[in-house]
């Protein structure tokens, strides 16, 4: 292959079998690996997608300064691509993310904002920032929460890959939602080729998403400590249609999941890949999947190794 700059290695990543957290259920568990991106997340997917896709329109040119409301991720990604391409990088982002990203970011060049954990309705909720900072300074906002190419990147890529890599038909892929790109991307192409898979959203405990996707009705919130996953107001392009099921899963269980991810898989990956596995193990236990269940793992350690939950877990 040739290769022409790191953005040539986005996507492609493994699909691996969960052998001990999987062992004993009636189906296997597969994990998507897509914190072995070149920036440590799905998003970087997502990130050459929404660049490639404005430079195709015509949106940027050389010296464009880009602004994006992110929890991280997205950031990271599109910090990669800001190099290889040459633009500036601003990212907005929520006090609650953790200080592992914020320093990340501004090592990988961008200029960080931070914003309070504001409700949507709020001039301070983040991508509310990120949209006045783009009207006042003339940025371009690649908006992630609303961008089509969000979603046709994964219907594209990403489902395709899974389909490919496990070999059979898949019994249910897990993902949780941060943009809703990812789930409404595979869902849509795994629905269009493998009918009888069931989409799962995984939802940590607390976000009103869960309801939303049961009912139509946004949920009451409350607090939780996942990161980058769940929401209070479910975002435009994810396609609620596509989403078969729920499983909503509290803190506890998503880190002590992505501890067990890390010490008993080898999988360096975050809290919100606990979730997506949690959810996971319930779908294969429940004898409803007559074929493989997918779990897709979002990020990193990396950027977690200051939390709570990572630097103080106990040792063995």
């Amino acid at each position: 292959m040739k290769t022409t700059s790191i953005l040539d290695h986005i996507g492609k990543t493994p699909l691996v079998p969960l052998r001990a957290l999987g062992r004993g259920l009636p189906v296997p568990i597969f994990a998507k690996c897509e914190h072995l991106n070149p920036g440590g997340s799905v998003k970087d997917r997502l990130a050459l997608a929404l660049v490639d896709d404005a430079e195709r329109r015509g949106l940027i040119g050389p010296g464009a300064t880009l602004v994006e409301a992110t929890a991280g991720n997205t950031g990271l990604g599109l910090a990669l691509v800001a190099a290889v391409r040459g633009y500036s990088l601003v990212c907005v982002m929520p006090e609650k993310m953790s200080t592992d990203k914020r320093v990340a970011l501004a090592a990988a060049g961008a200029k960080v904002v931070m914003t309070p954990n504001a409700a949507p309705d709020s001039p301070d909720f983040f991508q509310n920032v990120a949209r006045r900072l783009a009207d006042e300074h003339g940025w371009f906002l690649t908006d992630q929460f609303n961008n089509e190419a969000n979603v046709r990147v994964h219907e594209e890529t990403t489902g395709p890959e899974i389909a490919a890599q496990a070999g059979v038909p898949i019994g249910a892929f897990v993902a949780g939602v941060g943009t809703g790109g990812t789930l409404t991307g595979v869902g849509r192409f795994l629905k269009r080729s493998q009918p009888g898979v069931r989409v799962v959203l995984a939802d940590p405990l607390g976000s009103g998403l869960a309801e939303w996707a049961r009912s139509g009705v946004v949920g009451e919130s409350a607090q939780y400590a996942v990161e980058g996953i769940g929401t209070s107001k479910p975002p435009a392009i994810l396609d609620r249609s596509v989403i078969d099921a729920v499983e909503s899963v509290a803190d506890e269980e998503s880190f002590a999941i992505a501890r067990r991810l890390i010490r008993e898989e080898g999988l360096l990956v975050g809290g919100s890949a606990g979730t997506a596995v949690a959810a996971a193990l319930r779908v294969a236990a429940s004898g409803r999947c007559a074929g493989p269940v997918v779990a897709l793992l979002p990020d990193s350690w990396d950027r977690y190794l200051s939390r709570d939950w990572l630097a103080d877990s106990p040792t063995r």
